[in-house]
C-alpha cells in the first residue's frame, strides 16, 4: 500500500485554513451582533450600529455560502 503524503498534507493544510477562516468569519458576525445589542441599550453610535449589523449579516451569509458549497461538493 502506497500513501501519497504530499496530497494528504495538501488536503490537511487546505482543510485547516478553511476551518480557521470559517470560524473567524462566524466570530466576526457574532461580534457585529454584539455591537448592535450594545448600541440598542444606549451605549453606542447608531451609524456604527448599521455598519456592524450589515457586516454581521454579510459574515453569516458567507458562512452559509461556504457550508452550502461544501454540501454541494459532497453530493455532486
Amino acid at each position: 500500500m502506497h500513501i501519497n503524503w504530499e496530497a494528504l498534507g495538501s488536503v490537511f493544510g487546505v482543510s485547516l485554513a478553511v476551518t480557521v477562516g470559517l470560524v473567524g468569519l462566524f466570530t466576526l458576525g457574532i461580534v457585529g451582533l454584539t455591537k448592535r445589542e450594545a448600541a440598542a441599550s444606549g451605549a453606542g453610535d447608531t451609524s456604527n450600529t448599521v455598519m456592524a449589523r450589515t457586516g454581521a449579516y454579510a459574515c453569516f451569509a458567507l458562512c452559509a455560502a461556504a457550508v452550502a458549497y461544501g454540501i454541494f461538493l459532497i453530493v455532486a
